[in-house]
């Protein structure tokens, strides 16, 4: 991780070579080429929609033999995974570029079946200590 980016580290790696290939592509249009501040780019540095940058993604998904999931309901999942880990609701807020860690909660975290089991186990341990 840095301080520009606090990214896991597979991503951070992954965001890097993405920058790599943006420059050769830049290079290779050379005046054609727009800069902007922005990450997803086309190979002229124009910014992709959401509807390209969708596609892109299945394009991945399928490309690397993974079930097609809607980005939005990564970002779903991503959130109640870093809930479920502990992660504090105002870095949660962050993380997904909210300034409200309640809104983030109500509106992104998802209590499952799955952390309902994980909460009726620690109830037993705990009420097996008593």
């Amino acid at each position: 991780m840095n301080a520009r980016c606090p990214c896991p580290p597979l991503a951070d790696k992954a965001l890097k070579s993405y920058r790599a290939r943006q420059a050769a592509e830049r290079l290779a249009a050379g005046e054609a080429y727009t800069v902007t501040p922005y990450v997803a780019v086309d190979e002229l540095g124009e910014p992709l929609d959401t509807r390209a940058l969708r596609e892109h993604a299945y394009r991945l998904m399928k490309a690397l033999g993974l079930r097609r999931v809607r980005l939005y309901d990564a970002r779903h999942s991503c959130l109640t995974a870093l809930a479920v880990a502990g992660v504090p609701d105002l870095v949660l807020a962050a993380w997904a570029g909210h300034t409200n860690a309640a809104f983030t909660k109500a509106k992104y975290v998802h209590v499952g079946v799955e952390h309902m089991a994980e909460a009726a186990a620690a109830w037993e341990k705990f009420a097996g200590a008593l």
